[in-house]
Order: structure tokens, then sequence, then C-alpha cells
């Protein structure tokens, strides 16, 4: 009689549960990789990415990063129509170019163009960890250096969010003559007197690291952002030892005199916008 009643209790449970089970829109939803909370998305939109409950900083696009700071309609966009070839051969990779510039929407992994931060005109390269990692493949090494040379060119300062993780595999030595392409271009921009701004946004790691996302004048970081050459876990699998807690992560880095501020996202433009100002040329020329 027992077993019976509890039997009719659990296919009333059952049933009631199933009833009442309400299925979420594809896309309504997604997961907070720092806290893993459910967000609604249209409020991670509102907050340009950064969770409401943890405030962890999420991967953004180059466009919607792009639209946060630059003056209404000043962005003007340089080698849009640049493409990635496949000089080794490598099996499945102009496949994967092609799937992912479908999914993301880009061309590449880096956004490079010009325009006014509260009418500082400005030169920027925005990375895009979405696009295979944010990895640094001979075209997005080609972009980052025409940014940097047209900067010199026009005596104007670059910014350059990085995002990445490291040399793209499937172009070999291509990728890895990235480090060095990118790294003389700033010298040369350096040895005119401009100034080079460096964000360095979760992740960036690798061949970029190693390159041009250490060479700023002012190097900045968002909160959180896992920077470094190798990964945490591979360094405690060489050395064999445990790392300290945060180790790579922004604030660590701060703490350590690598980095010289942590900005939050929402506050980047009118930051930026300080750090232009101070060194304009009329500013300057001004004798402040």
């Amino acid at each position: 009689m027992l077993s019976a009643l509890i039997g009719r209790q659990k296919k009333y449970a059952q049933a009631k549960t199933t009833q009442a089970k309400v299925e979420v829109p594809k896309g309504m939803y997604t997961k907070c990789p720092h806290c893993k909370k459910n967000i609604y998305v249209i409020d991670l939109l509102s907050s340009i990415g950064v969770c409401p409950s943890c405030s962890g900083h999420l991967p953004i696009s180059p466009n919607g990063r792009i639209s946060k700071l630059v003056d209404l309609e000043s962005f003007e966009e340089f080698d849009k129509d640049m493409l990635s070839a496949n000089p080794l051969e490598f099996e499945g990779y102009e496949e994967k170019i092609q799937v992912t510039m479908k999914k993301v929407e880009q061309n590449e992994a880096v956004i490079t163009g010009k325009g006014k931060i509260k009418g500082i005109e400005t030169v920027l390269a925005v990375m895009d960890p979405r696009f295979i990692m944010g990895s640094m493949g001979s075209v997005v090494g080609e972009k980052i250096t025409r940014a940097i040379e047209y900067a010199t060119e026009n005596r104007l300062p670059i910014i350059i969010f990085s995002a990445s993780g490291g040399a793209r595999m499937q172009e070999g030595i291509y990728s890895l003559m990235q480090m060095a392409k990118t790294s003389a271009a700033l010298a040369r921009h350096d040895d005119a007197g401009l100034l080079f701004i460096s964000v360095l946004t979760n992740p960036t790691t690798g061949g970029v690291t190693a390159s041009f996302a250490m060479l700023g004048d002012i190097i900045i970081a968002e909160p959180h952002a896992l920077i470094g050459f190798a990964g945490p876990r591979v360094i405690e699998q060489t050395i064999k030892q445990k790392l300290p807690s945060g180790f790579q992560r922004a604030e660590f880095l701060l703490e350590h005199g690598m980095i010289d501020c942590i900005i939050e996202r929402k506050n980047m433009r009118e930051e930026l916008y300080t750090l232009l100002k101070l060194h304009t040329k009329e500013v300057n020329d001004g004798g402040y």
C-alpha cells in the first residue's frame, strides 16, 4: 500500500515537473566563465560584456569595443579585405579560416583603423580572441605593422588592444616573424617620439606578449586578465612547483611592476582620453 502510494507520488511529481518546464530561447542566456552564473544576454550587452554578478570581463568583438571608444562615425578601418593564405599548405587550415570568418563575421583576428577619442585622432588595433583564439598569423602581424607605420608617418598615437593565445601554429615561421616585424615598427614609432598605449585583455599570451603587447609606453590591463608567455599549467608542469595564487593575472602583474594600471572597461574611453590629452602636440607645445 505504502509503496503504491509512493509510486503514484513520484509519477505525479515527475508529470508536474515536466509540465512546468520552461524552454529558454537559444541565445537568451550565457554563462560567465569567471563565476559560472547565467547572465541575461541583454544585461551583458548593456554592461559592455562585464558580468553583473562578479564584474568579470568577458570577450567582446572588436567592433563592439571600438564603438564604445571612439566618437560617433569617426572610425575608418584599414586593410579590411586582407585575407590569410595557407603558405605551409597546412591541412584543414583554409576550411578553419572560412568557418571562423562566417562565425564571427570578420576576416581576421584583428581590426585596425583610425578614429577620434573625444576629438583626439588615434590609430587603433583591436584583437579578437574569438578568431582562432586571437592567434597572430601573417595577416594579423601585417595589419598591426601597417597601423603602426601609419601612426608614425602621420605622427599619431597608437593604441593596441591585445587578446591572443599567441602565434598561429598553422603558419609556422611566418607567424613567428610577425613578432620581430611588429616590434621593429614600434621601435621606429618610439624613435619618432610618439605614444604607444598597450591594453592587455583576457587572454594576452604567447608570442603577442613576447613582442608588441609589452612594449607600450603605458601598459594597461583589464581586471583579472590572464597575461603571460606560457600558461600557468605549462609552467607548473615544467618547474614541478605550485604557482602563487593569482599568478599571471593583471592584479599580480600590477603588484610586481609589470604593468602600469588596471582600468575597468566602462572607464576605458575616459581614461584613454586623459592619457592622450596629456601627450598631444598642442599640450606639449603649450609647455605643460
